[in-house]
């Protein structure tokens, strides 16, 4: 990364929430043993659309990964489709979330939903994840 001392994560998160929330590589699940440490001890969260599963992790911001499967979703426009907008709703919530490591898995029949559906959607999982890993 340019212009970051090597060994800071270069994560810029604003406290305050201000709407400039990014969605940087910090804020991402990168490698895959982070994957698996999700989806070896989750909390899940399950509603029509999506089944979020989400962990403590040892950074001081939440992280997300995605795992939208072709066999739930067969049209890649409609994957990509959905993985936009879980990415917005997460930059949107992320200010809001402790720090978790969280995997959005979509259900199928998600494709068929509208983007203020799915947002709505997320939001009660954010609220619902925030709560229960609070503590």
């Amino acid at each position: 990364m340019r212009g970051v001392p090597k060994g800071a994560s270069g994560c810029q998160r604003n406290p305050l929430g201000s709407g400039k929330e990014r969605f940087g590589r910090c804020s991402r699940l990168l490698k895959a043993d982070d994957f698996k440490t999700v989806f070896s001890r989750p909390r899940k969260s399950v509603d029509d659309c999506f089944t979020v599963l989400a962990c403590a992790n040892t950074q001081k911001h939440p992280r997300l990964g995605l795992a939208i499967a072709k066999r739930q979703v067969r049209s890649a426009v409609a994957r990509n489709r959905i993985k936009r907008v879980i990415r917005e709703s997460f930059r949107r919530h992320q200010s809001l979330l402790p720090a978790l490591d969280i995997v959005v898995l979509a259900r199928r029949g998600t494709e068929a939903k509208g983007n203020a559906e799915l947002f709505r959607s997320l939001q009660g999982h954010w609220s619902r994840l925030g709560r229960r890993c609070a503590g």
